[in-house]
């Protein structure tokens, strides 16, 4: 006697019970196709004895019909067979991956607190006030442009109705495409002496020196909060304009009825209600704010970030630069807390909320409001995008001979292969977190998918030192144990090359391939996967010809994102790239540092275009839901 899930075909002629209470006439009696695997609470079935009448199931042995269109919670692993209970398999490599993204955040705490301890009171007194207040200054004020700029204008895009705003709706994401670095280069040529602004501004009322005049300069705190903030309010954009779309119009007509003004509902009723979506959109600003080392070093805003690279490097003091990575991760920890808690309100403020926005109950604003709206939404895509493309376009248009350099086209080619390898290696192991988590819910699965986030909020240069000490540790053992055995020297297979830029950038960004593949698996029923195994296939058939089919989606959209982001990575790769190797990336960032940033215009342009991909899906997608 065997449990089995059963197929039938009509051959003879039986009284069939039907499902529900009312016998049915006499109906073909079903012949067993196929019965391969054993399952609890299904049909008993002896094989032995050939077809028998069918009796009436009771409601203790009624048989339940698993739906494989529909979304249903994964089995509990007490209750699977065995072959299902060695998908353990997959939570054990899932805690491997979360070792390896935890490896580096372990490394930098050892570097830092076995190295020289003498450095703490001197990074303590002399290094981290100066520039843990300066960085403080950055994410305060870059944090209330930003939820200046992208509440309005979302509030804007969301609920008013003015000229342009559909085309404003999708434009206002374009700085997403716009690395930091670039748009500080672009401003540092375009506001410089001899740039253009300054050269109008001579020629209209007559001045011949920079000293008859006086001119706000770019390279400046104040010229890092404009950078920063015209580069990164989309995020506070998105997160907001989802949020007031989301809310509808019921809170505002209410409010409206009883007097109040729009200006006073926004600020009022549905700023208050969109709080957690404003805090998700401001950690994000504030985690790519630590991240940055190109603009700020450019625009000579002395962070904590800038600290660690300068430490290291030029003072060649790595366990001094590992220091201040400790302090540093206070601040990404307590970021980290906040996104946690405030996505937790969001949903919780989103419960039930289903209504969405129409054009036909906007507020339709008139006179120059309308265009006040409209110039208000236009004015940060302009600085965030539109200035700085054009400034660096403009470079490479008159400088064709730029676009066949040598030195480009190898610098291109790292870019690609660097990028296709992290993005490999990151689906891959985004694979392993999101499918065990799918499988084989636990403490340990959960407990190692939240590991595994911690990546994307470590800057990248707290993660060059972080990964060094693992690379360099296991190349120095591999050497050792080849000079024992052998007598050859194997010197730096890992920390030399390539790989090391790889194993950061997927640390950096596995969370975000596995939110994306994770996605993809909340679309497909934990039963597609129990179908596929009673009918035979054993776990690699399943996910080659079951899930890889309907996953591919989520996984060239992880992929994308991947490479793309990898492309325009600067932090982790000015630090760990080998002797004489360049990517894109630091190619703009090294010409930048000798003030020729026309020399790499064209990288430049092939980063920005290549950052366009992501941004023109984001805004299919917000049109979609418009």
């Amino acid at each position: 006697m065997h449990d089995a899930y059963i197929f039938y075909e009509q051959n003879e002629t039986v009284n069939y019970p039907h499902k529900f209470s009312r016998r049915q006439p006499s109906r073909k009696a079903p012949r067993i196709l196929t019965a391969t695997r054993s399952l609890p609470g299904r049909f008993p079935v002896d094989h032995r004895q050939g077809p028998s009448p069918i009796r009436r199931p009771t409601a203790s042995t009624r048989p339940e019909t698993p739906d494989l269109s529909t979304d249903a919670p994964a089995i509990p692993h007490a209750k699977l067979s065995p072959v299902h209970r060695r998908l353990s398999a997959i939570a054990f490599a899932s805690i491997v991956v979360s070792m390896l993204v935890a490896m580096p955040i372990v490394a930098i705490f050892v570097i830092g607190f076995t190295g020289d301890g003498g450095n703490w009171e001197h990074m303590l007194t002399n290094v981290v006030p100066r520039a843990g207040l300066r960085t403080l200054w950055l994410l305060a004020a870059t944090g209330v442009v930003t939820a200046v700029f992208g509440i309005t204008s979302a509030w804007l895009v969301a609920t008013c109705e003015f000229p342009f705003r559909r085309v404003l709706s999708s434009a206002l994401v374009l700085p997403l495409a716009m690395p930091s670095y670039l748009a500080a280069y672009a401003f540092g040529e375009f506001l410089d002496f001899t740039g253009p602004v300054q050269s109008a501004y001579r020629a209209l009322f007559g001045f011949h020196s920079a000293r008859d005049y006086s001119f706000p300069d770019i390279r400046s705190l104040g010229g890092g909060v404009l950078v920063m903030s015209a580069v990164l309010y989309p995020y506070v954009y998105l997160s907001c304009r989802s949020m007031f779309m989301m809310q509808g119009r019921t809170a505002a007509d209410v409010a409206r009825t009883l007097g109040a003004s729009p200006f006073r509902v926004f600020a009022k009723v549905q700023i208050p209600m969109a709080r957690p979506a404003i805090m998700v959109g401001l950690t994000l600003v504030m985690m790519e704010t630590l991240n940055d080392i190109g603009a700020v070093e450019y625009l000579g805003v002395n962070t904590l970030t800038f600290s660690i690279y300068d430490t290291w490097l030029n003072r060649g003091s790595l366990s001094g630069a590992a220091q201040i990575a400790c302090i540093m991760l206070v601040f990404v920890v307590g970021l980290l807390a906040l996104e946690r808690w405030a996505r937790r309100q969001q949903r919780f403020s989103t419960h039930k909320t289903t209504s969405v926005v129409s054009d036909a109950v906007r507020l339709k604003l008139k006179g120059f409001r309308k265009w006040g709206a409209t110039l208000f939404c236009l004015l940060p895509v302009l600085v965030g995008f539109a200035i700085p493309f054009a400034v660096l376009a403009g470079f490479a248009l008159r400088r064709p001979e730029n676009f066949a350099q040598p030195r480009l086209l190898k610098a291109l080619g790292h870019s690609v292969m660097i990028s296709s390898s992290a993005a490999i290696a990151t689906v891959l192991l985004a694979f392993v977190l999101a499918y065990a988590a799918r499988a084989h819910r636990s403490p340990a699965t959960a407990v190692a998918s939240r590991v595994a986030s911690l990546g994307y909020g470590i800057p990248g240069t707290v993660l060059g030192i972080g990964v060094l000490m693992p690379l360099a540790g296991l190349d120095n053992l591999v050497d050792g144990a080849m000079r024992t055995h052998f007598g050859i020297s194997t010197g730096l297979l890992l920390t030399g090359t390539g790989f090391a830029i790889v194993y950061a950038a997927t640390v950096r960004f596995l969370t975000m391939a596995e939110g994306n593949i994770d996605a993809g698996f909340q679309k497909l029923s934990p039963h597609l996967d129990m179908a596929s195994r009673t009918l035979g296939r054993n776990g690699f058939q399943t996910f080659r010809e079951v899930l890889l089919p309907n996953m591919r989606p989520a996984v060239l959209t992880a992929a994308l994102l991947v490479f793309i982001e990898s492309l325009k990575e600067l932090s982790a790769t000015i630090l760990l790239r080998p002797f004489n190797f360049n990517t894109l990336a630091t190619l703009v960032y090294e010409d930048a540092s000798r003030s020729k940033v026309q020399d790499s215009s064209v990288a430049a342009i092939i980063i920005i275009v290549a950052g366009l991909i992501p941004v023109i899906m984001v805004s299919r997608s917000l049109n979609k839901r418009r």
